[in-house]
């Protein structure tokens, strides 16, 4: 069995409290989405699904998702649970368990998160197995969901909660990345000061 990782990018939000959706923000020189999606390769994950929903032509049209599977969520505007949802479905169609044995999934608004992280919590990849990031004692992402998992995470999966529920419920392994990344999302605009 492989122990591949798919990277999954979720920027399908319309961004309410940001005032656009959060895959076209700029921020130093690059979009939220396309950043993201680098991350996320270089951190070794393949393939890189990235879920667009909101002004998703927009986005197409401004981002460059070279290198990524793009997929659409028709349902985005019930939650970040839709968009888990579509990118696991894609991947179970799309890859083998003997070469994909998890999905690393991060949202598209927290810039903190670099490669480094990734490959920390890629690490712990296994069928079997439920890992995330923490950052200051509380779980974050990178979140690491095992194939042996994608159907109950997305069964469980609703409104903004993603996977929440679902990891509350099972075993996950915790990997402090305080010093290598940092846990904060970009909810509006002033958020984007941070350095």
């Amino acid at each position: 069995m492989g122990e591949g990782v798919a990277g999954v990018v979720l920027a399908a939000g319309a961004g309410r409290r940001f005032g656009m959706p959060k895959a076209l923000v700029e921020h130093r020189g690059e979009l939220f989405v396309d950043r993201a999606a680098r991350v996320l390769a270089e951190g070794g994950c393949a393939p890189v699904v990235v879920v667009l929903g909101a002004a998703a032509d927009t986005v197409r049209e401004r981002a460059d998702l070279t290198g990524v599977t793009v997929v659409f969520n028709p349902d985005w505007s019930t939650g970040m649970g839709s968009s888990l949802r579509v990118a696991l479905d894609a991947l179970a169609r799309t890859t083998s368990a003997d070469t994909v044995s998890a999905a690393l999934i991060t949202p598209v608004d927290m810039p903190g998160i670099g490669p480094s992280a990734v490959r920390r919590v890629a690490a712990h990849a296994s069928h079997a197995r439920l890992a995330a990031a923490t950052h200051q004692g509380r779980r974050s992402h990178p979140v690491l969901i095992g194939r042996d998992h994608w159907s109950g995470a997305s069964e469980s999966a609703v409104g903004d909660s993603g996977a929440r529920q679902y990891l509350r419920d099972h075993e996950v392994t915790l990997v402090t990345c305080d010093d290598v990344s940092e846990g904060f999302d970009i909810d509006r605009p002033e958020d984007l000061d941070r350095p």
